[in-house]
């Protein structure tokens, strides 16, 4: 249902407001929570109000229409949304209020029911935001379930908030993991055509973006009549144009030495987001994983075998229901074994309808932080062990931030780098030397040096 928040002013046209006696152009800010394909998302309606005329604004400018793309994965991730929802409805009481995302899905009628919320867009109408927004300026009554269902109906991002673009090639889930909401919120699995993500790199790159990030839900399960991921990578690889590319977080299941070969292109960076969850066989059979440690094991070691600092991050989960001492000590041990530079951890979340929910012996709070602790501290220790060993090699740093001075940015390995520049442009690829690292923890960061281009 819409609510009467209208901030029709008089003016005929939706783009305008009224201020000062005189006529302005409408502003819209974005608030994004969760996945880098919630990320890819926000990035296309960011592309479709620029191109429709409005002016990309923080919360704190006044805006006329706030957009906040929720996560629902965990319950603090349901906490973050509600207080972003919050802040975002107190600071701006008179725009127009868009909740989307997971959460859109997972708590529908009751985020409709908030007087604070004007439109409350499902994920597969997520999409037509901007219709639904630009219908509201114009007087039309229109609801969101009104608006077209269409998963990959984005433009290719030309207007964004990052420096590099996703390029979206699937969406959903069959794998019903026991401990995961995702395809109640996303759906079942479905791909997108060949010739449709072929065309979106392509207009990616004209659009000025030197990496893009392939993303999905489940993205290893890509299926588009006899291609699959690895056909749909070769040929994203084949594409002309000076950019490179990345592979957002994957599944551990279903990969040959056709895809370790792949990573032989110098356009494809070498860096996975495989997501282990648990070091240990029970607990993953617990959570409906569709592999084995084993299996992982085969994996990492035959891309190491090939590509000695090729650089592992993952996924963990601690204190799964029935999580023993001794299953969370061979997660310990195969985060040690694996030599992650990085791990995100999570305590388990309960997700109402899922079939953890009943599952018994459900590990206490007080436990599942301190496990949680415990794997970020050898998370620290890997990342410090793993940048020492690229001390003295050879980065080449996407710019994404700088200053008079200085310039950082992401290596091909995906790592922190920072280096000593001046008139560095962003959006530039440059080859830094790393000599040393600053920080630690969470801050640590290499530092290099300049080379000359």
């Amino acid at each position: 249902m819409q609510k009467d928040k209208s901030t029709n002013t008089g003016s005929k046209s939706p783009l305008l407001r009224r201020g000062l006696g005189e006529a302005v152009v409408r502003r819209v800010a974005f608030k994004t929570l969760g996945c880098r394909l919630n990320q890819y998302e926000t990035d296309a309606l960011v592309t479709d109000f620029d191109e429709a005329g409005y002016q990309l604004v923080g919360f704190d400018e006044s805006p006329d229409v706030v957009v906040v793309n929720t996560c629902t994965v965990t319950n603090q991730s349901d906490q973050k949304s509600r207080t972003v929802i919050s802040q975002a409805a107190r600071k701006n009481r008179d725009a127009v209020v868009v909740v989307t995302g997971c959460m859109a899905n997972n708590f529908k009628e009751k985020l409709e029911s908030q007087d604070n919320i004007t439109f409350v867009v499902e994920n597969n109408r997520k999409s037509s935001v901007l219709s639904l927004v630009e219908a509201h300026f114009s007087g039309e009554i229109l609801h969101p379930d009104q608006l077209p269902q269409d998963v990959f109906r984005y433009e290719p991002v030309r207007k964004s908030l990052h420096t590099r673009s996703a390029v979206k090639i699937q969406d959903g889930c069959d794998n019903f993991c026991t401990f995961c909401i995702i395809p109640m919120v996303r759906g079942r699995a479905v791909s997108r055509p060949v010739a449709d993500v072929l065309e979106s790199v392509r207009k990616t790159i004209e659009n000025g973006f030197k990496e893009i990030v392939i993303t999905g839900v489940n993205i290893g399960r890509y299926e588009d009549g006899e291609s699959r991921f690895e056909d749909l990578l070769a040929r994203i690889l084949e594409v002309p144009g000076d950019f490179r590319v990345r592979i957002s977080s994957l599944e551990p299941d279903g990969f040959g030495d056709r895809f370790v070969d792949l990573f032989s292109h110098p356009k494809l960076m070498p860096h996975l987001h495989l997501c282990l969850q648990s070091g240990s066989e029970k607990t993953l059979l617990r959570m409906r994983r569709m592999y084995d440690v084993e299996q992982f094991r085969k994996t990492i070691n035959q891309f190491r075998s090939v590509y000695p600092d090729f650089n592992f991050t993952t996924d963990i989960i601690v204190g799964f229901p029935g999580e023993t001492e001794e299953e969370f000590q061979q997660t310990i041990e195969a985060v040690k074994e694996f030599n992650f530079s990085h791990v995100h951890t999570f305590k388990y979340s309960v997700r109402k309808g899922t079939r953890a929910e009943r599952l018994e012996n459900h590990v206490p709070e007080k436990i599942k932080t301190a496990r949680s602790f415990q794997i970020r501290e050898l998370s620290d220790e890997n990342k410090l062990q793993y940048y020492q060993g690229l001390i003295g090699k050879i980065q080449n740093i996407l710019v994404e931030k700088v200053t008079k001075t200085k310039a950082s940015g992401y290596g091909d390995l995906y790592v922190p780098v920072e280096f000593q520049a001046k008139d560095i442009q962003k959006n530039t690829i440059h080859a830094v030397k790393l000599t040393s690292f600053s920080g630690e923890g969470e801050q640590l960061v290499l530092v290099g040096e300049l080379l000359k281009d």
